[in-house]
């Protein structure tokens, strides 16, 4: 049976987040706020915990899931470079809602899905969730709802699509953004914006060339 945690309450919240690690350390799912809408999480590391997700949002593996870090330098470390523009971004929007996919480090055993060898990640602006990440290492992360639904802005929606699927559910309020991240690929020479989202193209031209690779707006993280 699931459980769940009301976040605004102090003793809840330290019990949730210890619950909430346990959990993902064991390789189950929990649901967790973000500063954009509210995301089903795993372990990162276990191919059988990415799978779990998958099948619990009803989604292939051609649909990889990204991965939240705690920190812009656990992000180093999955990858094999940033480019030319990756750093300067960073700075500018992390913690934030911006996604940023790079070439991920040939070391890494993980299995998120049929990614290229790319990887996508993002540094949240949730205290809850960073939290929790500096408990458990980097987690594959994807949007709390069933592949097709809409992205769930409060905890109470995630479960009325995902259900005994999730082990814990963090109650952390109504996410604060409501929309999904931007997410621009650093993998070429220029980076491009594949999706549009919480952070303007125009924001983003402010501090790096980003070229419109589609008109694509904010959906599924």
């Amino acid at each position: 049976m699931s459980a769940w945690y009301d976040c605004a309450d102090d003793g809840q919240r330290t019990e949730g987040l210890a619950a909430a690690a346990a959990a993902v350390l064991k390789g189950e799912l929990v649901v967790l706020p973000t500063d954009t809408v509210y995301g089903l999480g795993a372990d990162a590391f276990s191919p059988a915990a990415v799978e779990r997700m998958l099948v619990a949002k009803g989604r292939g593996r051609d649909m990889p899931s990204p991965v939240l870090v705690g920190s812009a330098r656990a992000a180093a470390a999955l990858v094999e470079d940033l480019g030319p523009y990756g750093q300067v971004l960073i700075d500018e929007f992390w913690p934030g809602g911006l996604t940023i996919v790079c070439r991920a480090a040939r070391t890494l055993h993980w299995d998120l899905g049929d990614t290229k060898g790319t990887v996508a990640i993002r540094m949240p602006q949730d205290p809850l969730a960073l939290e929790l990440l500096k408990e458990t290492g980097p987690m594959a992360v994807s949007s709390a709802n069933l592949t097709g639904k809409p992205s769930p802005a409060t905890a109470a929606e995630a479960r009325d699509q995902l259900g005994e699927s999730v082990a814990v559910y963090l109650d952390g309020g109504t996410a604060i953004g409501g929309v999904a991240s931007t997410i621009v690929d650093l993998t070429g020479n220029q980076p491009r914006l594949l999706r549009r989202g919480a952070i303007s193209i125009g924001r983003l031209r402010e501090v790096a060339a980003v070229v419109a690779a589609a008109d694509v707006d904010a959906g599924q993280p």
